[in-house]
């Protein structure tokens, strides 16, 4: 099976922002922005984008701390986009749950169910159900094998050092899909890389900064570790999750998306140390060679087509918003990504597999 057999599929990603909006200075509740997502998943789904995913956070500028939920929601609403977490903070839940949770959602979804496993770049989570920061690597493993363990059997026995121990329990229900798909979710740590290669699970970069093509050479050692362990590599899928908006010009999504962006970003910069985020920072950054995929869909859709060359992947998440838009804004780049930048997208990869 060669690399480019993999359907190349594109997607939406969200945080379900619930921050002030710069022009008005007003935050919707987090009641409206979940019923937003609802309208957004079913638009994404009927302009044909392949998968959305919601990113579980637990603070009061997100509404997304129940992406299972979320998604099981818009299944009975959607016919065929695929529902996947983006990510569930593994090393702060239980893997029981989680995979009841989406085993439940692959179930009423028909088999559209995934989870995207990840330590998370935010903290609330540990504190919030009794984890220490000092186990943060530790737990990380120890949650993820025992995940899979329980997705390849039925009746499973555990000893581990951060879940009470149980012996051959059935957990229940079943997924529809064999085996449930469990993506590992890394920000670009080579240590991650690795063991999603060897473990044979696809993998997905978060790419928000600096130049997409660095990836490259992660997604290299992916695959040689793949290899190395047994796996075929040309059968893993590849994706990434990137900052980015749409709009009929180029000029007019930059002025749209950079308002909320700025104000999300400095808010995150203050916490973290990071210098403000300026309009120079926001330019440099939408290039064609940049992390913000911003423009009009011709625009957009040579950056994914770049991306796709230099790294590999075989899915996009276009992730938006980031900060608060108005949402029939968020909706008009859906509905952009879905009828304009899939089609170039999809037409360019097959003009290039079959030439």
């Amino acid at each position: 099976m060669a690399e480019h057999d993999i359907p190349f599929e594109i997607g939406i990603s969200t945080f379900l922002e619930t921050t002030p909006d710069p022009a008005t200075g007003t935050t919707i509740s987090h009641a409206e922005r979940l019923r937003d997502a609802i309208e957004e998943i079913v638009l994404a789904d009927q302009v044909g984008l392949d998968v959305y995913g919601i990113g579980e956070h637990h603070r009061p500028d997100y509404a997304a701390s129940a992406p299972a939920v979320i998604l099981a929601a818009a299944a009975s609403v959607t016919k065929r986009i695929r529902l996947t977490s983006a990510v569930t903070v593994l090393s702060s839940d239980d893997p029981v749950r989680v995979f009841q949770q989406f085993a439940t959602l692959d179930a009423v979804s028909s088999g559209r169910a995934e989870i995207m496993a990840g330590r998370g770049s935010f903290i609330e989570s540990f504190p919030l159900f009794g984890y220490s920061l000092e186990d943060y690597d530790e737990l990380f493993e120890e949650k993820l094998e025992l995940l899979l363990a329980i997705r390849d059997s039925e009746k499973v026995s555990w000893r581990g050092g951060h879940r009470p121990s149980f012996d051959d329990l059935g957990i229940y229900p079943r997924p529809v899909q064999q085996p449930l798909p469990v993506w590992i979710a890394s920000g670009g740590n080579p240590e991650s890389a690795i063991r999603a290669g060897m473990l044979g699970l696809p993998i997905v970069f978060a790419i928000i900064g600096g130049m997409p093509e660095r990836f490259g050479q992660l997604s290299a050692l992916y695959k040689r570790a793949a290899a190395e362990a047994g796996h075929d590599p040309a059968k893993l899928p590849i994706a990434t999750h990137s900052h980015g908006f749409v709009a009929p010009t180029t000029a007019e999504a930059a002025d749209k998306f950079f308002p909320s962006t700025q104000a999300a970003m400095s808010k995150l910069g203050r916490e973290r140390g990071w210098p403000p985020y300026t309009r120079d920072s926001f330019d440099a950054a939408r290039t064609l060679r940049g992390a913000l995929y911003v423009g009009d869909p011709e625009f957009v859709a040579e950056k994914i087509l770049l991306l796709r060359r230099s790294v590999g992947v075989t899915r996009f998440f276009l992730h938006v918003p980031v900060g608060s838009m108005p949402h029939r804004e968020v909706l008009s780049a859906i509905e952009l990504l879905g009828t304009k930048v899939a089609p170039i997208v999809r037409r360019e990869i097959t003009r290039e597999t079959q030439a």
